[in-house]
């Protein structure tokens, strides 16, 4: 069973007024299994831990030490590094919150093969050996043949090769995983159907049960790791956490061979008019939903890139978070060539790699270059 055939028995408002209707037994019979050796935390009890009653002070205080603890017993006090190289900002889609916006009007950039390898040049310099490719969705100008042609060039010299990128077909995916793909992270951006028309508009992606099956299709694949995720900004973070861990768990049980990733992008300023964020996420808040999925889940990675500012990144590293990024450039060309384009959204936090891994060690944590290797791919192992 696809996930949209799931997700299609939700209802938006009541599953937001059962989140909000949780009280604070709901949320310490949660954290007492939590701290259960053997229980598990089910879906209801993780509506209660993103609930408005799990937001008082003692019981977040509780989340982030059980949050630090697991993550520290399953990951050891380490932190990954990775890096975004955006090949082109060509795009078809009308996404109103994205600077990408096919309206936009600015200078549509895809990297030929002699700026792709400049790139990779001043990302190998920096130390990354974990490169995330990424484009704007065009498959006229970076479609299945450009991602293989480039995932063939860049493989030499990096570990991992992971992709967001367009959704594809599940035959698409295992042409590319041939070429080395690592990981794929398709973010749905909100799971709220109806509204989900309001913010795409016109493009490929207006398709909202192909995107939101995109990740049955990498399964399907036998993709090494899968990564979801919706946009913080649109619409009722908790409605979207809830659905979030829903799609996880139905991940989790079909394809149970793959890994899997979670992010939390936030809303950030970008190129255009500015859709402006209705339902806004405080730092509080994403906390409380970082923690809420750590316990729901010890080994999920979860990653946290530069939209978050450096304050809060510094204190997220040590209570759930095992991935990270520095350095980044949301434009093509923009490593080798700094601020020559349109980035598809403003950085917050603009410190190097080795400012970041400074701090990092500085919390008494290690930095991981590289967690992965061609040769242990499971998948491609012959019985």
């Amino acid at each position: 069973m696809l996930f949209s055939e799931i997700l299609k028995d939700l209802d938006w408002e009541e599953t937001g007024k059962s989140i909000y209707a949780k009280t604070s037994r709901d949320v310490e019979r949660a954290l007492a299994k939590a701290q259960t050796p053997g229980a598990e935390i089910n879906l209801e009890d993780f509506k209660a831990l993103v609930s408005p009653a799990a937001a008082a002070a003692p019981y977040l205080e509780t989340m982030a030490g059980l949050s630090r603890t697991a993550t520290q017993k399953k990951f050891g006090k380490t932190i990954q590094f990775y890096i975004p190289l955006y090949l082109s900002n060509a795009c078809t889609n009308h996404c109103i919150y994205c600077g990408f916006n096919h309206e936009n009007k600015f200078t549509r950039v895809t990297l030929t093969d002699e700026q792709i390898m400049e790139e990779c040049k001043v990302l190998k310099q920096m130390g990354y050996e974990h490169l995330l490719l990424l484009t704007g969705e065009s498959p006229k100008e970076a479609g299945i043949d450009y991602l293989e042609h480039a995932m063939q060039l860049v493989s030499p010299y990096f570990a991992q090769i992971s992709l967001e990128v367009q959704p594809m077909d599940t035959p698409d995916y295992e042409r590319l995983r041939k070429s080395g793909l690592h990981a794929v992270y398709v973010y749905q951006e909100t799971y709220n159907k109806e509204r989900y028309k309001f913010y795409h508009p016109a493009g490929m992606k207006r398709n909202y049960e192909w995107r939101l099956n995109t990740q049955d299709r990498l399964g399907l694949a036998n993709v090494n790791k899968i990564g979801l995720g919706a946009l913080l900004g649109l619409e009722d973070w908790r409605i979207e956490a809830f659905c979030m861990a829903m799609h996880l768990r139905h991940l989790q049980k079909t394809y149970w061979r793959s890994k899997y990733c979670v992010a939390f992008p936030r809303m950030r300023p970008h190129e255009g008019e500015g859709y402006q964020p209705q339902h806004v996420v405080s730092d509080k808040e994403f906390c409380q939903m970082i923690w809420a999925f750590r316990l729901l889940d010890d080994e999920v990675e979860m990653s946290l890139t530069t939209r978050e500012s450096r304050d809060f990144r510094n204190h997220m590293v040590s209570l759930g978070i095992t991935s990270i990024s520095a350095g980044s450039q949301t434009d093509p060309g923009g490593y080798a060539h700094p601020n020559t384009e349109v980035a598809q959204f403003e950085i917050n936090d603009n410190r190097s790699p080795v400012e970041m891994k400074k701090m990092i060690e500085e919390q008494g944590y290690e930095v991981v270059w590289k967690d992965w290797d061609k040769v242990y791919d499971f998948h491609d192992v012959k019985a």
